[in-house]
């Protein structure tokens, strides 16, 4: 199987050369210094970061990855464009080198995450951006942004996109201050098993937390891990706090959730009692990362905790 990729691989070298004639240019990433033509065509997005990067930039791929728990990309991504139009080359972690291949792309678009056995196929395919963010860090999405921006040739719309980002968490800030409404917050993704605290590090978390709450998880997420063990019921009084952000995935963690919210465990938490709780969409909250995400995320904020 690995063969028959390889020769792919090689077919596509020779189908990338033909692409275009414009000037290239050079960017920094996780393998070094890539080459990347000046005006690239065929887009291929193997990260949902790098898909909400090219649609913030006015770039529409023509390939893309599934959101997480689902077979098609993100639901808020069909605001911005026609889903339709995306050809799906896997899920987070599985990807069809040989659709990939079958695109012809002029550049792909990778995760930090991309192991380098699949950077090696890839690259003889076209050139292979991978941001050289690791771990978890609030602002580590912004760097990928921009990177993805210079990538496509689109850095002054990638950096609009990013201020606007940047001047409606601190207007949502301030009326959130005004109003009076702040203090901790938690971000909790239920899956049928159970609920995970999610990082404070993470990039929805980064967000919320540029609004004014003290988004917390209570040093139950183990450095560099996206989020905790599964919490047992018994244990939710870890998580009680002013606000607390319910994120599912699909229809399974949803019944999860509805069960658990006829249970006494949930019931006497004082963010029940007082109504602080924040259902959400976990293909955002919990997954997704870009601009277009990140206003989402603030739709969803001044929505719910502004009167």
């Amino acid at each position: 199987m690995l063969r028959s990729v390889l020769r792919l691989g090689l077919a596509g070298v020779l189908l990338s050369s033909l692409i275009t004639n414009a000037q290239a240019r050079e960017l920094d990433t996780a393998f070094g210094e890539i080459e990347v033509p000046d005006a690239p065509q065929r887009v291929v997005t193997l990260y949902e970061g790098a898909l909400d990067a090219s649609l913030a930039a006015g770039v529409t791929p023509i390939g893309a990855i599934a959101s997480r728990g689902s077979n098609d990309v993100a639901a808020y991504i069909g605001e911005h464009t026609d889903v339709s139009t995306l050809e799906m080359v896997g899920v987070t972690r599985e990807l069809n080198i040989e659709a990939v291949l079958r695109l012809q792309p002029d550049l792909i678009l990778a995760a930090p995450q991309l192991a380098e056995e699949q950077y090696q196929l890839l690259s003889r395919i076209a050139p292979t951006i991978v941001p050289k963010t690791s771990g978890f860090s609030r602002d580590s999405w912004k760097a990928e942004t921009q990177l993805f921006g210079q990538a496509l040739g689109k850095k002054a719309e990638i950096n609009e996109a990013l201020e606007n980002v940047e001047q409606r968490a601190a207007e949502l800030n301030e009326r959130l201050s005004d109003a009076n409404v702040g203090g901790t917050a938690y971000l909790v993704r239920w899956m049928p098993a159970g609920p995970m605290v999610m990082s404070s590090e993470l990039f929805s978390t980064g967000v919320l937390a540029s609004t004014g709450l003290i988004v917390e998880d209570e040093g139950l997420v183990s450095e560099g891990s996206a989020h905790s063990d599964v919490l047992s019921l018994e244990n939710l009084s870890l998580i009680d706090s002013d606000w607390l952000f319910l994120a599912t995935l699909n229809e399974d963690g949803q019944q999860a959730l509805d069960a658990a919210e006829q249970s006494n465990a949930f019931t006497r938490l004082n963010v029940v009692q007082q109504e602080h709780v924040v259902p959400v969409n976990g293909q955002v909250w919990s997954s997704a990362s870009g601009p277009l995400a990140a206003q989402a995320i603030l739709n969803d904020i001044e929505q719910s905790l502004l009167p």
